[in-house]
């Protein structure tokens, strides 16, 4: 049997960017009407699961594939200042609602830890140390440190250092305002608020269809997994924040911005140490340099994970492979986002992407024991016994036609939206979660552009920078970094408790 009922905004997938947005919204029009739909039975066991992806708080500290040597021997840092500006707006929009006392503990879901990049080999250490001269100048890195000596390194990363064989130049680059960032528990606390708000969200709700309406509303057809009755929901907003199910969805709606577009699955793999006497001796994100042909998100790093409490280190990622766009998704969720419209360029990627191909075949080939060697680089001593092997969440990156030429595959996040902004979906993964609040404001920008003025009082009191460069506004900066770190408890005058150890 169905049913019909409408509203005024309906938001799909119940991960970080459907409960960004929906919190963003509530705070701009608490009048207006909000759904929720997830097939999972709770918020964030996708994408944003904390066991799903690296926790890292991306503020391009320490991502080195954020930073480019150019011609000249010159680093482009221009990157890494884009997404340094997009977390601190993440990190405003949480203190805000910290400050609201609409999240309780900001500890529950965000904890103060180093980020660090490591690299070995004359030529790597002349590009770290030319990254630190240039990031270092910069306003937004104030505070990052540089040393090429292992004495401070083992003062640093001990783990590392310990039963290292030095016989090549080493360095490493150090910043204290790094952060571990669970993304499932902030997913679950901003549900939790919303449904305070009296959000309608229902889970085990399957979004089998999405079609307009002749009058211009957006009608979902939504099966409820469990009875699979079939309910008809109107809406005249509709976010697609499904993760890799976004893309099923966008060519469901049959709008032109979503024409040509196709989608590659890559999964991931960790390993994970709990032995709390190998966990001791590390407490930072340590990224190293990709190896040749890997894409940007298979960065080697070793990072420091409190999930529950509880510290633990992930190592990876490893890169996998399945026809699944979500890690509870389809066999066959490849090979039905071929469409005649993206059909070329799907096939263009096909021959382009051969040594991405090659990549992840001897990826998915390797043995425990494989992996344990490339861990080793990282931790010389590290034992198998230590360590097993956790497969993470889909990532599905986009491939389109652009300037650079037909089916070429993207490896950040991007917003299609209609041209009346009806409807917006989230496509790819990279830095994802940790920009959801910049990305979900571009959403609310192209789609609500209307309302912009009357809510910009509102913004600007949630987000103290919108609208504006934090570079041209070098004051700001230090105000947000200081603010900030108070309000969610990240300065060094509030220690960390952790397990059983505390940390200042």
């Amino acid at each position: 049997m169905s049913k019909q009922t409408k509203t005024d905004v309906i938001l799909i997938g119940a991960g970080i960017m459907s409960a960004t947005l929906g919190s963003l919204l509530k705070e701009l029009a608490p009048d207006w009407n909000l759904k929720v739909f997830e097939r999972r039975a709770t918020a964030g066991e996708e994408s944003s699961n904390e066991w799903n992806n690296a926790g890292t708080g991306h503020a391009s500290l320490c991502e080195l594939n954020y930073t480019t040597e150019k011609q000249d021997g010159s680093i482009d840092i221009s990157k890494a200042v884009k997404v340094n500006e997009e977390f601190q707006v993440s990190k405003q929009f949480w203190s805000y609602l910290v400050k609201s006392n609409l999240i309780r503990n900001p500890r529950d879901f965000v904890v103060p830890v180093p980020h660090m990049s490591f690299v070995q080999g004359e030529q790597d250490v002349k590009f770290l140390k030319k990254r630190f001269e240039a990031m270092s100048a910069n306003p937004l890195f104030k505070g990052m440190e540089y040393s090429d000596d292992p004495a401070k390194l083992k003062e640093w990363i001990p783990l590392m250092m310990k039963d290292r064989t030095v016989n090549k130049p080493i360095a490493a680059t150090r910043i204290e305002s790094g952060t571990d960032v669970n993304f499932g528990a902030l997913t679950r606390i901003l549900f939790a608020h919303l449904k305070n708000q009296n959000v309608d969200i229902r889970y085990n709700q399957n979004v089998d269809d999405i079609k307009r309406t002749g009058d211009g509303l957006w009608e979902l057809k939504v099966r409820n997994i469990g009875t699979g009755n079939v309910e008809r929901h109107t809406a005249k907003f509709v976010f697609i924040g499904g993760g890799g199910g976004s893309l099923h969805l966008l060519q469901k709606s049959g709008i032109q911005e979503g024409k040509g577009i196709g989608g590659f699955p890559v999964s991931g793999l960790f390993m994970v140490c709990k032995n709390p006497e190998v966990v001791a001796q590390h407490r930072a994100k340590v990224y190293g340099k990709a190896s040749v042909g890997a894409p940007p998100m298979s960065v080697p790093h070793l990072d420091t994970r409190v999930i529950d409490k509880q510290e633990s280190l992930f190592f990876g990622p490893f890169a996998g492979f399945s026809p699944k766009f979500l890690k509870f998704g389809s066999m066959f969720d490849l090979i039905t986002s071929v469409k005649p419209h993206n059909l070329l360029t799907m096939l263009a990627a096909g021959v382009k992407n051969v040594p991405l191909t090659t990549y992840l075949i001897k990826q998915v080939m390797l043995s425990k024991e494989q992996r344990m060697e490339a861990l080793r680089e990282f931790v010389p001593n590290a034992r198998s016994e230590d360590w097993e092997l956790v497969v993470a969440g889909q990532r599905v990156q986009i491939i389109k036609d652009t300037a650079a030429g037909k089916g070429t595959l993207q490896f950040g996040t991007e917003v299609i939206s209609a041209a009346d902004g009806s409807v917006a979906a989230l496509l790819g993964a990279s830095p994802g979660a940790s920009t959801a609040v910049s990305v979900m404001l571009q959403v609310i920008e192209r789609c609500f552009p209307q309302h912009i003025k009357t809510w910009e009082p509102k913004l600007r009191e949630m987000i103290p920078s919108y609208g504006l460069s934090l570079l041209k506004h070098t004051d700001l900066i230090r105000d947000i970094h200081t603010s900030t770190a108070q309000t969610l408890g990240l300065s060094d005058e509030v220690p960390v408790q952790i397990g059983h150890r505390t940390v200042s």
